[in-house]
C-alpha cells in the first residue's frame, strides 16, 4: 500500500471553517491488490469517483483544506464504518444485524464494484481487512476529525463538504419526477447532518453556476455525513454528488471535452462555499 493514507492540501492561510474532502477519488492500485482481484485493471476502477479531487483542488486558494484519498474505493471504502465488515468476504467475521450496504457487497472492504461484479474469487483473511483499516481508514478519519476540530476551535463552527460523483444512470430516475435531470445532489440526511441555512447557501452556490440541484434523492449521505454531521454542535456535513457525464467519459474513465470548463465553473462554486465559512470571525483567545 502507499506510504501515505491520504493527500492533504492546506491553504497558505486558513481563512475558512470549511473542509473539503474526496474519499472515493483514490487511484493508487498497488500490485499486491491487483494480484488479488479477478477483475482487469479497467473494471476494477468502475467504483472510483475519478478526478473529483481535481475538480475541487482549488479549495486551498480560498482558505480551505482539501483532504483526498489515496487508496481506491475498491480496496477500502472510506465512506463506511470500520465495523461494516462483510462475513461473505472476510474469514472469521460473524453475521450481525442486517446491514443493506454490507449485504449488497459494499462494506468497508467491498466485495463487488459497480454493477455487482465480484472483486475476489474467494475470501480474505481477517488480518488483511484489519491491516487495511490500520493503514488507510484510521489515518484518514483521524486527520479528517482533526481538520474539523481545528475549524471549530478557530471559527466556532466546522463545515465538511464531502465530494463525490455519481454515474449518469443513477440520476436518470430523478428526471422522471422533474422536468430536468439532477446535475448535483446534496445529501444532508434530510436535515440531520447540517443546518438548513448552511445547505441553502451550498445549494445557492451551485445554482448560481447554472447547475440543477436536488436534495437527498437518490443520495442522502452515507457514513461520513452520519458520523460527522452534528449541527447542534455547529459541525455540519454535506455530501455532494456530481453527475459524471458532465466531465468524464464514464466507459473509458477519462476526462471528456467538458472537463476544463466544469472545473472552471466549480472554481466559483468552491469560492462561494468557502466564503460561508468566513462569516464568523475567529474566536478570541482565552
Amino acid at each position: 500500500m502507499a506510504e501515505t493514507a491520504y493527500n492533504l492540501s492546506l491553504p497558505q492561510n486558513r481563512t475558512s471553517c470549511v473542509v473539503f474532502a474526496s474519499p472515493h477519488s483514490g487511484a493508487h492500485y498497488p500490485a499486491s491488490f491487483l494480484g488479488q482481484t479477478i477483475l482487469d485493471d479497467h473494471t476494477i476502477r468502475s467504483s472510483e469517483d475519478a478526478f473529483v479531487d481535481l475538480l475541487f483542488d482549488v479549495a486551498p486558494e480560498f482558505g480551505a483544506p482539501l483532504l483526498s484519498a489515496v487508496a481506491p474505493r475498491a480496496y477500502l471504502d472510506l465512506n463506511r464504518s470500520a465495523d461494516e465488515l462483510d462475513p461473505a468476504l472476510i474469514e472469521g467475521v460473524r453475521k450481525g444485524g442486517h446491514n443493506p450496504r454490507v449485504a449488497s457487497g459494499l462494506g468497508v472492504i467491498p466485495r463487488v464494484v459497480a454493477g455487482g461484479r465480484a472483486i475476489y474469487r474467494g475470501k480474505l483473511p481477517l488480518s488483511e481487512a484489519t491491516g487495511r483499516l490500520h493503514r488507510v481508514w484510521h489515518p484518514y478519519h483521524n486527520r479528517l476529525q482533526r481538520l474539523l476540530d481545528e475549524s471549530h476551535a478557530r471559527f466556532g463552527q466546522a463545515i465538511l463538504i464531502d465530494c463525490h460523483s455519481m454515474p449518469r444512470e443513477a440520476v436518470e430516475s430523478t428526471a422522471r419526477h422533474t422536468s430536468k435531470r439532477a446535475e448535483v445532489v446534496l445529501g444532508d440526511r434530510f436535515g440531520a447532518s447540517a443546518a438548513s441555512d448552511v445547505v441553502d447557501r451550498v445549494e445557492a452556490a451551485f445554482a448560481a453556476a447554472g447547475l440543477h440541484v436536488v436534495r437527498n434523492s437518490p443520495f442522502a449521505g452515507a457514513y461520513i455525513t452520519q458520523a460527522y454531521g452534528r449541527p447542534s454542535r455547529r459541525q455540519h456535513a454535506i455530501q455532494i454528488e456530481i453527475d459524471r457525464a458532465l466531465y468524464m467519459d464514464e466507459a473509458r474513465i477519462r476526462p471528456n471535452a467538458n472537463f476544463d470548463s466544469l472545473r472552471a465553473l466549480l472554481r466559483g462554486v468552491v469560492s462561494e462555499i468557502a466564503s460561508i465559512g468566513q462569516d464568523r470571525l475567529p474566536l478570541a483567545a482565552e
